[in-house]
Order: structure tokens, then sequence, then C-alpha cells
């Protein structure tokens, strides 16, 4: 897998974080135990940072305060593209910045809007991202299988990468 530092990875792995769009979101608790749940991120380029609005009571709050490591896992298995972001999570009490971030969609788990007492966020620096962005149509996995019955040969995988963030 090729490892990258440069503009075209980071633009990669941000096309397909907002394509996929949700990510399972893995923290671990006190005990080391790994919990996962699915959210949706609005994407700071720039600032290589993902940010999720959450409710200040979830458990998802406390395992970060205990443990700031988190992976994002996106996956869309009808296109072959899949991108794992390792980073660090912060919680973040910041109404301008809750505005910012706002859109409508979010007032299904928020209906106060983006001043709601119980919206808090969390950023997440991402730190490094892998991906794989494989071709997905019926025609190239049956050209790859009979490539690799008639030759012995693996066919092309496609893009996949290592992208340092920071």
């Amino acid at each position: 897998m090729d490892e990258k530092r440069d503009e075209a990875g980071t633009q990669k792995v941000f096309d397909l974080i907002e394509s996929i769009h949700v990510a399972q979101m893995v923290t671990a608790d006190g005990d080391g135990r790994l919990h996962g749940r699915p959210m949706v991120a609005r994407v700071d380029k720039p600032a290589d940072e993902l940010w999720f609005f959450t409710s200040a009571s979830s458990g998802k709050i406390e395992e970060i305060a205990g443990s700031p490591e988190v992976l994002l896992v996106y996956s869309d298995p009808s296109r072959q593209n899949y991108v794992n972001v390792e980073g660090k999570a912060e919680v973040v009490r910041d109404a301008q910045k809750a505005k910012d971030l706002w859109s409508e969609p979010v007032r299904v788990w928020f209906p106060k809007g983006p001043t709601d007492p119980d919206l808090t966020l969390i950023r997440v620096r991402m730190r490094e991202a892998t991906y794989w962005d494989a071709p997905s149509s019926a025609f190239v996995t049956a050209y790859g299988y009979a490539k690799a019955v008639t030759t012995g040969e693996r066919p092309n995988p496609g893009d996949s990468g290592r992208v340092q963030m920071d």
C-alpha cells in the first residue's frame, strides 16, 4: 500500500468520506471494551478535522475523555469504497462552531436547533487514513475473476493508500 503525504491523497480521503457519508465511530470505555456507533461528520478540510454532533449525555463523551483515540470506519460495499481514519477526539462546547456546522437534518436529534443545550460537538483531528477504492462494476469483477483463473495473477484491486494527515 502506498504511503502518501500529499494534497491528492488527502483530497481522495475527503472525497470518499463525503461520498460514503456515515461512519462507525469506535471508542474504548474504561475497561478497554470497544464501542461503535453510526455518525455523520462535517468536514473541515483545511484543518484535517472531522466534526460530529452528539448529545452531552452520550456515553461516548465519557469514553473520549478517558481515551481520546478513535477509529472511524467508512464503508460503501456497493461501490467498493472503504476508508479507515485514526485520530484523536476532543469534546467541544462551542455555540458558534455548532451554528457554523449546523444543517437542518441535524434537527432530528436536536429539535431546539444549534443552540440546544444538549448539543455537544466532537472534533476528530485526523492522524492517518487508509482507503480502498476498488472497481465495482460487474464487468470489472468478471474480468478480474477471468484474469485470475486464466493467468493465476490477481487483478488490479483499484486504488488504495495510507495518508499521513498530521
